[in-house]
């Protein structure tokens, strides 16, 4: 890729607070800033999340560089000095070392707190606004999001090229080189399911609806099975090692169905171009709720899927169970799969955050 305007060094700050998603997100960013031909730092308070994603990362070292990106145990940045007029990215409203952040006026930095995800309508509004901080800088918000008024999603250059290259082999020889698990005898009309969930997700009525499907099932699980849900009738839990981040997207484009869960699977999912059923990181007072009606509506999933995706983020297991079968009867499938395709299409034509936030950052220091 080109780089859209001169060189600008990037130090991204990452405090890992739901085990995959915040390293996740920011490992992605991380390297599609750098692809695009800028030095990038990505500073981390927890390595091993991110070593699961990045097996080559080593958990124990300090300082190491990956993918052109170096990466750089959280409590040095109290000793090191910011980028001269870099972009420093505070991911997720986590909280700069004092130093660092006392250092970056004299260095004329551009300061970045990088939101999370949203679709509510007020993002777009919100979107780019500065905030005066102390010494004289100003802190500009930046939220990903599904309109072209927001910060985008983020998407590789290659993602759709990728795709389609893989469809165009046996899913089930892709499924059994990315998990290691024996698909020689299994059914070629089955459904195969990926579940990815939160614990409190309603298993039991998942569990029971899928066992009453017409045709055998097979649920695919990274890392392990819930507790608890195990195969039943024609419907086999499958475990199997959890896969690196790179990996994660051919899993997707295998499966009929994606339960995911967080952000950044939820934006590989979408990308798949498959149904989803997305299980939002829960909040107080059920403020997670409203965000996922926002999203939802923009979605715009057959009445059955949307159905469904509310009863797993609200633990119905009976509105589950009753819910998946009717989004999976045949006329609903057939709209929800046209519309999750459609959608990713849509989205595609939008500009991706990293190329997004490159041009932001720089018309802000062009600009003043």
């Amino acid at each position: 890729m080109t780089p859209p305007g001169p060189r600008q060094p990037f130090d991204l700050f990452c405090r890992v607070i739901d085990n995959y998603g915040d390293a996740g997100v920011c490992w992605r960013l991380a390297r599609q800033l750098r692809a695009l031909g800028h030095p990038v730092r990505l500073w981390i308070d927890r390595l091993a999340p991110l070593a699961a994603l990045a097996p080559a990362i080593q958990v124990r070292r300090a300082t190491q560089t990956w993918a052109g990106v170096t990466v750089n145990d959280w409590a040095q940045a109290a000793h090191t000095p910011p980028p001269r007029q870099g972009v420093v990215i505070e991911a997720f409203g986590c909280t700069l070392p004092s130093p660092y952040q006392a250092a970056m006026a004299a260095q004329e930095c551009l300061w970045i707190n990088l939101e999370y995800l949203s679709a509510e309508a007020w993002v777009d509004g919100c979107h780019g606004l500065p905030s005066p901080q102390a010494g004289g800088l100003k802190k500009f918000f930046y939220f990903p999001g599904f309109s072209p008024a927001s910060g985008g999603l983020l998407r590789e250059p290659d993602l759709f090229a990728r795709h389609g290259q893989a469809r165009r082999q046996d899913r089930f020889q892709r499924l059994q080189a990315l998990t290691g698990l024996d698909t020689c005898g299994w059914a070629r009309d089955a459904w195969l399911i990926l579940l990815f969930c939160y614990p409190d997700a309603p298993l039991d009525g998942l569990r029971t609806a899928l066992s009453r499907l017409d045709r055998p099932v097979y649920v695919l699980t990274p890392g392990h099975a819930p507790p608890g849900f195990d195969s039943l009738g024609a419907m086999r839990v499958l475990p199997f090692d959890f896969v690196p981040q790179d990996r994660f997207d051919a899993l997707l484009w295998c499966c009929d169905l994606n339960f995911v869960r967080g952000e950044d699977s939820l934006v590989r999912a979408i990308w798949a171009g498959a149904p989803l059923v997305w299980h939002i990181y829960r909040q107080a007072e059920a403020a997670h709720l409203d965000k996922l009606n926002a999203w939802l509506d923009r979605a715009q999933w057959p009445a059955p899927a949307r159905a469904l995706t509310l009863a797993w983020n609200q633990e119905d297991d009976a509105a589950l169970a009753r819910d998946l079968a009717a989004a999976l009867a045949p006329a609903p499938w057939a709209q929800w799969r046209r519309r999750s395709r459609n959608w990713a299409r849509d989205l595609a034509r939008q500009p991706d955050l990293a190329q997004s936030l490159v041009a932001f950052c720089l018309h802000h220091r062009q600009t003043g």
